[in-house]
């Protein structure tokens, strides 16, 4: 009698012990779940943070940029329309002997720099370029945001599940807020040159 009850109670703990290590197993892996969740949510948040830094730094230098090709197209062509205009406007030979070498000047200037490109005169080009990067740049934004709002979800949904909904409420494991838009954002940011 005294070996089967023995045994008996021998075999109560070790259900007791195996129930134990694994509901333990449950917890543990459970709560590293979690933890790996909400550090997914902060990465997401992260990135969203990474790319509009990106577009800080990125739009004003190539507004920069564009600035100065233009400036320099601009006045590139200005002095040829100029020379131009002053050899048509020219009434005698002397104003037509300096305009006319005004003109040379300038057109000099301009084949060099196309020939040569330096510097390019290519405005349109980096136009163009600035748009592709500012189109680029929003479409990353809108990704990061989009993926942190995946991960939100997900972290959300499991700590709102039972039976993690005990183990986020006992280890403080908070719901997160989803990415939405400011008031206004459906308008586009303006650039001016």
């Amino acid at each position: 009698m005294k070996k089967k009850s023995t045994v008996i109670i021998l075999s109560v703990v070790a259900a007791v012990l195996i129930i134990g290590i694994a509901l333990t197993g449950t917890v543990i892996g459970s709560y590293n779940g979690l933890v790996e969740m909400s550090e997914s949510v902060e990465t997401a948040s992260s990135n969203i943070s990474t790319q509009l830094q990106r577009r800080n730094d990125l739009i004003p230098n190539l507004v920069e940029v564009v600035k100065g090709y233009s400036e320099h197209e601009l006045e590139t062509f200005k002095a040829v329309t100029e020379a131009r205009n002053a050899l048509n406007g020219a009434d005698n030979l002397g104003e037509q002997a300096e305009a006319s070498s005004r003109l040379s000047g300038a057109l000099d200037i301009w084949v060099n720099a196309v020939t040569e490109a330096y510097p390019e005169l290519k405005a349109n080009t980096q136009f163009i370029a600035l748009q592709d990067q500012l189109e680029g740049t929003e479409n990353r934004i809108s990704t990061a945001r989009k993926d942190y709002n995946d991960s939100a979800k997900k972290y959300n949904t499991n700590i709102r599940k039972f039976p993690k909904n005990i183990l986020a409420s006992i280890f403080g494991f908070e719901k997160v807020e989803y990415f939405e838009a400011q008031e206004g954002a459906e308008n586009a940011p303006s650039v001016e040159f």
